[in-house]
């Protein structure tokens, strides 16, 4: 099992994320669509910890098995948390003025998407997965 841990300080970090889990993606045989889409969602999820965590960390790893490709990705911080995650997943919601298409765009963009958030602790694991050929 492959895994690639990329601390997010900066906004330099998200690229390299993005770019990590697009490259995993495509070494595992995803198509150009599934990359994009995987990296936009660790984009938008690493641009949140910039945003309202300050820095945070995200995991990128190959779960597939047998008959599965799979890639998980876990990000987290220590950050304020999200005080309300159903109005955090309604599309238009925005804390900071933005389009408030951050999390729910992310979640129509993988196929697994699931969220924790106390004050003090966020975790939002997504993946893509892909029966094999």
């Amino acid at each position: 099992m492959k895994e690639i841990k990329v601390e997010i300080r900066a906004q330099s970090d998200i690229i390299v994320a993005r770019r990590a889990g697009r490259d995993m993606a495509r070494d595992l045989g995803f198509g150009s669509a599934d990359q994009t889409r995987l990296a936009t969602a660790i984009s938008e999820l690493t641009r949140n910890i910039i945003q309202y965590a300050g820095e945070g960390v995200c995991v990128i790893t190959d779960e597939s098995d047998k008959t599965t490709i799979k890639v998980r990705v876990k990000v987290e911080d220590n950050g304020p948390g999200i005080p309300d995650i159903d109005q955090a997943m309604e599309q238009g919601f925005s804390t900071a003025r933005g389009l408030g298409a951050g999390l729910p765009g992310t979640k129509r963009l993988v196929q697994e998407f699931d969220i924790d958030s106390v004050p003090g602790h966020t975790i939002v694991i997504i993946a893509i997965t892909q029966r094999k050929v």
